[in-house]
């Protein structure tokens, strides 16, 4: 429990100071006023004034805020260095840096990654590097470090032979030959459509080596890798969308109990699933949802198209409308964490 707490504590503390960093800087640089930086909800545990800002830690780390001036709706429009008086271009880029910098958290921690700890690569050999439970390499026997020879007749000298017979066979019975521990085997099997692909699959994977990456590659991995992770998020909610697949949602106590068992496997570990929760954060902030920035920004969006603001009634019911959407949201995910 108590790595939990702390581990609860660094990576949400992490993920709010990263984000709420990005609205306060991106304020500063247009030169809007920003009255307090607060990273937590509820009572303060430290303030500091410096300058113009309070900054402010506060118990609940749940959340946080940067107070602009001219931000809340009761302010007037016209406040000196307020938010209202930039123009809705220096809006939109305070609006999004928060979700910006949720972006590129992850890039960062894993160029260190790759560099640190490195990266699994490939092997284009014809060597099995892992079998998928569930599909015809499992039901026939095929193993981990098995070398495929032959498929249906024709050698195999790599992997990408192994996907191009597996691919030409399509669904019907395939004679592989194999070598395990200097010994030939046979075996038949029938492949299946890979639901994610749309390609024939027997159900193996290719071995893969550990390599510690220089800067330059690791910056294009770690780029590379974040753009796929954004790719998978995005499909999978488009998914959930349209109806394909059901909606899976963990609440703050369906996150924290991840976030230990996370802690619980390595310190490298816990700052991959960080990456995850920020992509996230990013992708659910993007959504054009009220109280969202993704709302905001096509709220501002809007107002960039037609030359007219929002007026001050439509904000508050917008704004409201979103405060009880989240919490509806944050109330059910809450619920099913605690069903399951």
């Amino acid at each position: 429990m108590f790595v939990t707490i702390l581990a609860c504590i660094f990576v949400f503390g992490v993920l709010i100071s990263i984000h709420e960093f990005g609205h306060f800087i991106t304020a500063k640089l247009t030169d809007m006023r920003v009255d307090e930086f607060a990273i937590g909800f509820g009572p303060e545990i430290w303030q500091k004034q410096k300058g113009e800002t309070l900054y402010s830690l506060r118990l609940l780390p749940l959340g946080g805020y940067n107070r602009i001036a001219g931000m809340d709706p009761d302010d007037p429009p016209d406040l000196d260095r307020g938010f209202n008086s930039k123009s809705v271009w220096a809006r939109m880029f305070v609006i999004l840096a928060g979700s910006l910098m949720n972006l590129l958290l992850p890039v960062f921690i894993f160029f260190v990654l790759f560099i640190v700890s490195g990266v699994n690569l490939p092997v284009n050999e014809p060597v099995i590097g892992e079998v998928v439970p569930g599909y015809a390499a499992a039901a026939t026997g095929m193993q981990k470090g098995d070398r495929i020879l032959t498929i249906n007749g024709r050698a195999v000298e790599d992997w990408t032979g192994v996907r191009e017979q597996i691919a030409a066979a399509g669904t019907q019975p395939t004679q592989i030959v194999i070598e395990r521990n200097g010994a030939r085997q046979t075996l038949t099997m029938t492949p299946a459509v890979n639901p994610d692909t749309g390609r024939p699959f027997i159900g193996v994977v290719s071995s893969v080596k550990r390599v510690h990456l220089g800067p330059g590659q690791a910056a294009i991995t770690s780029v590379r890798a974040t753009g796929n992770i954004l790719k998978s998020m995005y499909m999978a909610l488009y998914q959930m969308v349209t109806g394909k697949t059901g909606a899976e949602l963990a609440g703050p106590v369906g996150v924290a109990k991840m976030t230990g068992e996370m802690a619980h496997q390595g310190f490298s570990t816990l700052l991959q699933f960080m990456a995850l929760l920020s992509l996230n954060l990013a992708v659910i902030n993007l959504l054009p949802l009220p109280a969202l920035d993704g709302g905001h920004f096509f709220i501002l969006l809007g107002e960039a198209i037609t030359g007219r603001k929002l007026g001050k009634k439509a904000m508050l019911n917008i704004q409201k409308a979103g405060v009880i959407m989240i919490l509806t949201v944050t109330i059910l995910a809450t619920y099913m964490d605690f069903t399951r």
